[in-house]
């Protein structure tokens, strides 16, 4: 995506004061906006609507860098990957699964954040299968819930706890914990210069809990539109419920020939079937959430 080389880069020389007050030049989406531009990119791939996507969030990317502050790595560096996994979120972003974008990208911008740090950070010699990463980023707060933050070894009964929790096995349990803790760059080294000797860099880790308001506000968005759909598929018939479900609720949807051969009726023939479908549960979906108030009247 060329959107890329049309955005202010956050550089040392620039300093990051300089780089937050450009990237709040660019305006905030409404949702018939954002829905709107989104599709633009998804149907004719126009760079200025990818642009635009990628501009409105560039504050969100950059809040979720600033969490990852304390893994010693420059933060201009992270940034740039925040805004590399948030390009990533607008290429494969779909408009029609009723999601705000700054919900689907948080979750590409951790992800490309947590593989620059899983290449950069010279302490971690170890692989990176999912279970591993999965380790390394959330040890410290499975040793909190075990009452074992300020621990060198673990105990046996602790290292089989999180072993279990984190899904890994409990020598990789040992190992990272040993890493972690390691005199060459321990996560109880005191930081900053101000007096405070009681910051320790651990103290700076991103907690993935901290947005507790933004994460009930997104579940219960979630949990509303998913009961809107289950309901609004009641005016489907059982063939267009199939054809849709199979379509575009899959995780890895059928392909149309696939289905007009289980049918017997043609590839043209699904895909009006799935158009109207959708059409219908759509306009089903907005009657009802107009009747719940989440939808201004027509």
């Amino acid at each position: 995506m060329s959107t890329y080389a049309n955005l202010p880069a956050p550089s040392p020389e620039q300093g990051m004061n300089r780089y937050m007050q450009e990237i709040r030049k660019f305006p905030l989406l409404e949702p018939e906006e954002e829905y709107m531009l989104a599709k633009a990119w998804v149907d004719h791939e126009d760079p200025k609507a990818a642009h635009r996507l990628v501009t409105s969030h560039l504050r969100l990317a950059a809040k979720i860098a600033m969490g990852y502050r304390g893994y010693g790595l420059p933060q201009a560096e992270v940034i740039s990957e925040a805004n590399v996994g948030l390009m990533q979120a607008v290429k494969r972003f779909d408009p029609e699964k009723g999601f705000r974008l700054a919900t689907y990208a948080m979750w590409w911008i951790r992800a490309s954040i947590q593989e620059y740090v899983l290449r950069s950070w010279s302490l971690v010699k170890l692989g990176t299968t999912s279970a591993q990463k999965k380790l390394f980023f959330n040890l410290r707060k499975a040793k909190s819930k075990v009452g074992a933050l300020e621990e060198g070894d673990l105990r046996p009964e602790n290292v089989t706890k999180i072993a279990h929790d984190l899904s890994v096995s409990e020598a990789e349990v040992i190992a990272m914990n040993r890493r972690l803790a390691g005199s060459d760059a321990s996560l109880n080294v005191t930081v900053g210069s101000d007096g405070d000797s009681t910051t320790q860099w651990q103290d700076w880790l991103e907690d993935e809990d901290s947005d507790q308001a933004g994460d009930y506000a997104e579940k219960n968005e979630y949990d509303a539109r998913i009961a809107l759909l289950t309901q609004a598929m009641s005016a489907l018939n059982e063939r267009e419920r199939d054809v849709l479900h199979k379509r575009r609720l899959s995780e890895e949807p059928v392909t149309l020939e696939a289905l007009s051969e289980s049918y017997g009726v043609s590839r043209e023939r699904i895909r009006q079937i799935e158009v109207r479908a959708f059409e219908k549960l759509q306009e089903r979906m907005r009657e009802l959430a107009r009747g719940k108030g989440m939808l201004e009247p027509a």
